[in-house]
Parts: C-alpha cells; sequence; structure tokens
C-alpha cells in the first residue's frame, strides 16, 4: 500500500454496534438513542488510545431529530461518553447519508487545517424514534415552491423502489435473489468473524440481530407487495409492485463511529492510520427517483479522484431496497461480486443516521482483510441526493 502525507485525513479507528431490530422486542430498543452513540464514542477513544480531551468535534448524522433522538444528540451523547465538557458536537442531517455526510466533514475539516482529531459517527434508534415521526401532523416541510415544481406530488422511497424496479426492468426473481445473497454473505461473515473486529456489543448483542441464515428466493417470494397503492395505479401503470419487506431494508437500531486526524497528527502520536479518505462527493438526483444518485455519484467520484471502476477493489452501496444496487450495477458497470461482500443492508440492517459510519467501518475492514487498496462507499438519500466516498487502505 502507499504512505500517506502530513496534510492527508485518515481513518485511525472504526467501530459500531451491531444492528439490532427496529422494533419493541428488538434488542437494543431499551437503550436510549444518546446512550447508543455514546457507547460507540466510548469504544473508539478506548480502542485508539485517544485522550477523549484532544478531539476537536464529534459530528454525528441522526435523521429524525425529534423525541429521543433531539436537542443535538451528538452533543448530548458526547458528555454521555464521559468526554470533557470542552469537547463540543454537532448533528447532520442528509437523510440516510448522515453519517456517511459527517465523515466527508471531519475529513474536509481535517484537509483545511481546521481539525487535527475528530469523530464522525451516526445513530438511530428506529424502536424508538419511528421514521416520519418528525413531520407534525398539519405541517408542511416541503413549502409552496416544491409544490408549484412537483405539481403531481413527490412519493414516499417505497415507491421510488417500484419505479426504479419498472425503469431498468428488474423483475421479482432478481430482486429477492438478489436479498437473499445478502442474507448468505452476512451470515457467513458473521460465521467466520470478520465483523469481530469492528463490532462493539452492548445490552447484550453480540451480533447483527436481523441477519436470517438460510434465507431462500423461495421463501421471499411468499412476502407480498409492501407498498401497493391503488391510488398510483394510474399514474405509474408499469409498476410491477414487486418490492417487499424481504427486498428492502429493514427498520434497525445502531450507532458507529469513525476517528479521523490527519496525516502530521497520526505521526507525532504514533497511531497506525487504517485508511485515507482519497476523495469524496455528493450530488442532487431526481427527487420522485429519489434513489438513483448513486449513479452521478459514483462517476463523479471516480473523475475526481482520477480512477476508473476497475481501480476499485470493494464496492459499498447502500441497500436500501433491492432495485438500488442492481440499477447502480447496470448503469456503472460496477461488478457485483466485488460490492457489498461481506452482505448489506438488507441483511443487516439500516439504521438510518448510523449507516454510512457502520458501512465505512464494514468497507475499512473488509479491505484490510482481503488485501484490497480503494474502497468505495455510496448511499443513496431522500429528496434525491447522494454521497460518494473513496478510501485507500494504509
Amino acid at each position: 500500500m502507499t504512505g500517506y502525507s502530513d496534510r492527508d485525513a485518515v481513518i485511525i479507528g472504526a467501530v459500531r454496534t451491531p444492528v439490532g431490530k427496529g422494533k419493541a422486542n428488538g434488542a437494543l430498543h431499551d437503550v436510549l438513542p444518546a446512550d447508543l452513540l455514546a457507547h460507540s464514542l466510548r469504544e473508539i477513544v478506548a480502542r485508539t488510545g485517544i485522550d477523549p480531551g484532544r478531539v476537536d468535534d464529534v459530528i454525528a448524522g441522526a435523521v429524525t431529530q425529534v423525541g429521543d433522538q433531539a436537542v443535538n444528540i451528538a452533543r448530548n451523547a458526547l458528555l454521555g461518553a464521559g468526554f470533557p465538557e470542552t469537547v463540543p458536537g454537532t448533528t447532520v442531517d442528509r437523510q440516510c447519508g448522515s453519517s456517511q455526510q459527517a465523515i466527508s466533514f471531519a475529513a474536509q475539516g481535517v484537509l483545511a487545517g481546521a481539525y487535527d482529531i475528530v469523530i464522525a459517527a451516526g445513530v438511530e434508534s428506529m424502536s424508538r424514534v419511528p421514521m416520519g415521526s418528525s413531520v407534525l401532523p398539519g405541517s408542511n416541510p416541503f413549502g409552496a415552491g416544491m409544490a408549484q415544481r412537483y405539481p403531481e406530488g413527490l412519493v414516499a422511497q417505497g415507491i421510488s423502489a417500484e419505479l426504479i424496479a419498472a425503469k431498468w426492468n428488474l423483475s421479482r426473481t432478481e430482486l429477492d435473489e438478489f436479498s437473499a445473497s445478502s442474507h448468505e454473505k452476512a451470515a457467513r461473515a458473521t460465521k467466520d468473524g470478520l465483523f469481530d473486529n469492528e463490532l462493539a456489543p452492548i445490552a447484550g448483542l453480540s451480533t447483527d440481530e436481523i441477519i436470517r441464515p438460510g434465507t431462500t428466493v423461495e421463501t421471499l417470494a411468499g412476502l407480498r407487495p409492501a407498498f401497493y397503492n391503488e391510488s398510483f395505479k394510474e399514474r405509474f401503470p408499469q409498476i410491477n409492485w414487486e418490492i417487499t419487506p424481504g427486498n428492502s431494508s429493514p427498520l434497525s437500531d445502531g450507532s458507529a463511529a469513525v476517528m479521523i486526524t490527519s496525516g502530521a497528527v497520526a505521526k507525532r502520536l504514533g497511531l497506525k492510520p487504517l485508511a485515507r479518505i482519497h476523495t469524496t462527493t455528493v450530488v442532487g438526483s431526481d427527487p420522485l427517483y429519489m434513489l438513483t444518485g448513486v449513479i452521478p455519484a459514483t462517476e463523479k467520484v471516480l473523475a475526481r479522484a482520477g480512477l476508473s471502476l476497475p481501480d476499485i477493489d470493494l464496492f459499498e452501496v447502500n441497500e436500501a431496497f433491492a432495485p438500488v444496487v442492481l440499477a447502480w450495477a447496470k448503469d456503472t458497470g460496477a461488478d457485483l461480486a466485488r460490492t457489498n461482500v461481506n452482505g448489506g443492508a438488507i441483511a443487516i440492517g439500516h439504521p438510518l443516521g448510523a449507516s454510512g459510519a457502520r458501512i465505512m467501518t464494514t468497507l475499512v475492514n473488509a479491505l484490510e482483510q482481503r488485501g484490497g487498496r480503494y474502497g468505495l462507499q455510496t448511499m443513496c438519500e431522500g429528496g434525491g441526493m447522494a454521497n460518494a466516498t473513496i478510501i485507500e487502505r494504509l
């Protein structure tokens, strides 16, 4: 592997909790979100040996910032983790890519010279704070301008996933085959201990709770469409209603944290970086087909990096829904055999605000395990956006 410079933003540690079911009977339901995030924050400073008082900032992603996840959860969690009161924290929302954006902001701060040591993190307790609960009855978060621009109205992500499946001619069998494969890969990775280095057990949970070993296409074929809506049949006659709970990411609870420093600080403190943040980008895309931003994001980040698809050893594409990854692969030409090699969100889970940091943690470890050099991570996001990040293993 190549070396790194004093100016580089480097990852010196990455950790995550096991992902729990985002339901009342889930293993992490009784853990308050601030405490869930605090667990990953305590663990990252313990594993890296960094004095938490030296952390310049904690940037945490959280999507549904209401109720138990309100009032700047990043600051509340770091104080709950025992960090000194001098350490600040801020919470960001770029929908599903919130903690991947936190990683980008952290790296940009290091590259600009504003930070020496920063933690990028994320959390979501979907069992305690249901998705969409921040939109209060009678409220209108979109405004009159959006209504004028999109007079027919936008749709929920499940309908967007249906539209993608139809546009890219993805059959129910293809979607279910991909989903069964995600469970198979995640179950194998768990059995082989490939997640052990990245996990910080909590509340008696030591492995991801949602993975279903033995999931088959035949089993998934018996599930009914999750987003069937009679009112959309005339507007979207092309939809075949193929999206089910089995080929979608499940409601999930979890947190993750990534420690980023400058190359100079890593050398001065005798730390061994795992990877450097090579290139980051973010794009906007059609808010109706809101999950397709991963395609232009991948193209843009590769162009910025001066790399091409064959240069990338491993891809991580968030499995919000199976058609997102399959459409991405069709349009970019990326190799699915090098994508989500230890399973993805359909099997592991998708705790919204935590997923970007969770996936980065998994990608860093998978590159190390497989001896790869470059990894590319990308995530679709509500409203029609996507982040993409390339890391280089050190």
